[in-house]
C-alpha cells in the first residue's frame, strides 16, 4: 500500500492512503490520524488500511478525493530516529580518491553511518532554505526504509523483518561546512540540515521481486534544473543492504517503530549512469582534469527526485525542490493550474563551473 501525510496545520499532518497510480486518495482517519499511529501498531492498524487501499486501487472508495503531491507532508514528518548509512562504497571511493585519500579496509566491512536530525523534515515540494549559497548546497538521492521495533543486538537477517515501509529521500548537504566539522572529531551537525523525502512511503510488497536481499532494485532519476544527471541503479552496488545497516544501529540499542535508516547517496561504478549528489560529480571531474568544473548549487536551482518502478510508474511520486534564500518572502499556494504551467516552463540554466573546496 501507500500512504501519504497531508498538511492540515499540525505539525504531524493527517494521514491518507494513495492510490497505486497516484491519482487518488482517501483519508484514514477512520483508522489512523498520523502515519506514527500506525506504526505504533502496525499488526492491528496496517490490515484495515491494506483493505481502505484495495477498495481506494478499485474505485470504490466513497470518499476519495484526487491526490496532490504539493499537500504533503515528509510522511513522518518528524520521526524518533533518523540514520542514514554510506552504503554505496563507489561513491566513498570516488570522493576520497578526488582528495587523495585511501578509502580504510575496515568500510568494506563495518557500514559508515551518522545520526541526523528528525524533529524536522521538509515535504516532497518545501523549498529548502539557506543562509549562504557559499556553504556548498548539495542534493543527495537516496532510498530508506521505516522501521517496527527492533531489539539490541538483532542480527542483520531478522533486522530485515522489521522494515515496515520504503522511502524516497534527498538528504541536503552543505560541503563546505563539512571539513571543519568533521575536523572537529564529533561528526556531522550544521552541514546537514532538514531532510526532505518523496510524497508517498510504499509497503516493499509494492514493488514487488525490485524489493531483494534488503535492497531496492530500480533506478533513481535525478534532475537539476530540468536536466537528468542521474540515473543509477539503486540495487547491486548496495555494498550494505538495509538488513545490515539497520543491524549496525541495533548493536548497542533499540530502535522504536518509525526509526527512519537511509543508504546513502546511490553511486554506479559506471559514470555513464551519472551521479546522485554534486559532490560526486565533481570528485570525478577532480580525478579526470585535476579540479572540480561544477559548482554547488545556487539560489533559485531546481532538483526533482524521481524512482520508477518495472511498469513505468513513479514508485513514491517526486521531490520537487527549489534552493532559496532563508529570508525570502514566503510564496502563495500554488494552484494545480499554475503547477502544470510552471512544470511545461523550459529548464533553467545548467550549473556553472566554480572552484570550491570538496566535501566529506
Amino acid at each position: 500500500m501507500k500512504l501519504a501525510t497531508l498538511k492540515d496545520g499540525s505539525r504531524d499532518g493527517l494521514l491518507a492512503v494513495v492510490s497505486r497510480d497516484m491519482t487518488m486518495a482517501h483519508h484514514a482517519t477512520g483508522i489512523a490520524t498520523t502515519l506514527q499511529q500506525v506504526l505504533d501498531d502496525w499488526n492491528f492498524r496496517s490490515p484495515p488500511l491494506e483493505d481502505l487501499y484495495a477498495t481506494l486501487n478499485g474505485g470504490k472508495a466513497r470518499h476519495a478525493f484526487p491526490f496532490n503531491p504539493q499537500h504533503c507532508m515528509a510522511p513522518l514528518p518528524r520521526a524518533h530516529q533518523w540514520a542514514d548509512g554510506s552504503a554505496y562504497l563507489n561513491h566513498v571511493e570516488l570522493v576520497r580518491k578526488a582528495r587523495g585519500a585511501e578509502v580504510p579496509a575496515s568500510f568494506y566491512e563495518d557500514p559508515l553511518m551518522y545520526q541526523g536530525g528528525s524533529d524536522d523534515f521538509l515535504g516532497p515540494t518545501d523549498p529548502a532554505r539557506f543562509a549562504s549559497a557559499d556553504w556548498g548546497i548539495d542534493f543527495e538521492a537516496e532510498v530508506a526504509v521505516v522501521t517496527g521495533d527492533v531489539d539490541i543486538g538483532t542480527d542483520a537477517e531478522a533486522a530485515l523483518d522489521s522494515v515496515r515501509l520504503l522511502m524516497l529521500v534527498n538528504d541536503w548537504s552543505l560541503r563546505n561546512l563539512i571539513p571543519a566539522e568533521l575536523a572537529k572529531g564529533f561528526g556531522f551537525l550544521q552541514s546537514k540540515p532538514a531532510t526532505a523525502f518523496g510524497p508517498v512511503a510504499v509497503t516493499p510488497d509494492e514493488i514487488g521481486p525490485a524489493w531483494q536481499g534488503g535492497r531496492v532494485h530500480l533506478a533513481l532519476e535525478s534532475r537539476w534544473n530540468g536536466r537528468r544527471v542521474g540515473h543509477c541503479d539503486a540495487g547491486p552496488e548496495m555494498s550494505f543492504h538495509f538488513g545490515q545497516l539497520i543491524a549496525h544501529v541495533a548493536r548497542t540499542r533499540r530502535l522504536r517503530a518509525g526509526s527512519i535508516v537511509g543508504s546513502g547517496t546511490v553511486s554506479n561504478k559506471d559514470w555513464a549512469r551519472g551521479y546522485s549528489c554534486v559532490a560526486e560529480k565533481r570528485a570525478i571531474e577532480t580525478i579526470e582534469h585535476g579540479a572540480p568544473r561544477t559548482a554547488f548549487m545556487q539560489f533559485g536551482d531546481t532538483i526533482r527526485i524521481e524512482m520508477l518502478g518495472a511498469d513505468g510508474h513513479s514508485v513514491f511520486g517526486a521531490i520537487e525542490q527549489r534552493v532559496a534564500p532563508l529570508h525570502e518572502p514566503a510564496a502563495a499556494p500554488v494552484e494545480a493550474a499554475d503547477a502544470d504551467a510552471a512544470a511545461d516552463a523550459p529548464a533553467g540554466p545548467a550549473p556553472v563551473p566554480a572552484e570550491t573546496p570538496e566535501g566529506g
